[in-house]
């Protein structure tokens, strides 16, 4: 069975949202809808991979900040040079770099903040 991912997130911020995640992450407007029954979305990746984020606003409704300090995205970034050239993408993106909740990611990696309260870590690592 072959599987894919969709990572999909409300946003009372929806142009800034995309634009920071297509920037920082360095991702591709894979597809976007237009007041589908009151929703608007776009969706980001990279052709090939097995994941794609969907960010959407609900036109009349807020739904407001992050609820956690800990809702995260992480990303491994094995080569070093890669991932610092990661994380000044992050930076030019717009996202806030910030302490970890968990100091765990703080050890290998680097937390980045976006404009919803939502973080992203950039772990200078493999996965295992």
């Amino acid at each position: 069975m072959k599987t894919h991912l969709r990572v999909a997130r409300p946003t009372d911020n929806l142009d800034l949202i995309v634009e920071m995640y297509r920037v920082g992450l360095d991702l591709d407007v894979l597809g976007s809808f237009k007041d589908h029954q009151g929703f608007d979305g776009i969706m980001l990746g990279k052709s090939g991979m097995q994941y794609h984020f969907e960010f959407t606003h609900h036109r009349g409704h807020k739904v407001g900040k992050a609820p956690t300090q800990d809702n995260l995205l992480v990303f491994y970034v094995p080569d070093r040079a890669e991932w610092e050239a990661a994380c000044a993408r992050m930076e030019l993106a717009g996202f806030m770099p910030v302490p970890s909740y968990n100091p765990y990611w703080d050890q290998d990696g680097r937390t980045f903040e976006d404009a919803d309260g939502y973080r992203v870590v950039l772990e200078n690592g493999e996965w295992e």
